[in-house]
């Protein structure tokens, strides 16, 4: 059975150790995927100085290519944000224009690199907006290359007009713990079977 490692990027606003539901969501999944049998990482962009731009490296003491690293040794590869004015976080916004880059970063056979990774998506938010949420960052990661499996999304929305975060809840609920549970299998699956058959040049 190939070996598959996964990475979540937490897009939240907040540096560490500052709390966080992405995080909470993140780890969640990763915790899915450990029993599984498949070894990840959590990373919080905001602990790190990336730089606007659509470029491997922007220099000037970017600190992306250190994150690009980490990507490109993943098989699995989950966004996790919350919704700010019911769209993705700026940081997650940034994290998909510097993988644009690698939309002309390929192999030897012309296959961008990140052809035969898995994508998912994790997002929590006090309002609605999931589904417009993870519709944005879907397109976004299958434009780079990035394949996605049925239910490559897990997510949490309060109640409208209230404030409760989902770090805040004294337990998960059942339908997330259901909707995580789906996400980790099929992305597992999916990237064992991309590194048995990935795909063919084009």
């Amino acid at each position: 059975m190939p070996v598959v490692r996964a990475l979540s990027l937490v897009c939240s606003l907040n540096a560490s150790p500052e709390p966080s539901s992405s995080q909470l969501l993140a780890e969640q999944v990763m915790a899915e995927f450990k029993a599984l049998g498949v070894e990840g990482e959590v990373v919080r962009v905001a602990d790190f100085d990336v730089r606007p731009g659509v470029e491997t490296d922007m220099g000037d003491g970017d600190e992306w290519p250190g994150l690009r690293e980490k990507v490109m040794g993943a098989d699995i590869l989950l966004i996790a944000t919350p919704i700010w004015l019911g769209h993705p976080s700026s940081i997650c916004q940034r994290v998909l224009e510097r993988l644009n880059a690698e939309m002309s970063e390929t192999d030897d056979e012309g296959r961008p690199l990140v052809y035969n990774k898995v994508g998912a998506v994790a997002v929590v938010g006090n309002e609605d907006g999931a589904h417009h949420v993870s519709a944005n960052v879907f397109q976004g990661l299958n434009d780079i290359g990035f394949t996605l499996a049925p239910g490559a999304v897990t997510y949490w929305v309060g109640e409208a007009q209230q404030g409760t975060d989902y770090q805040d809840l004294d337990k998960t609920p059942d339908a997330v713990k259901a909707t995580t549970h789906t996400l980790a299998v099929n992305a597992v699956h999916l990237a064992r079977r991309l590194a048995d058959h990935p795909y063919p040049p084009s």
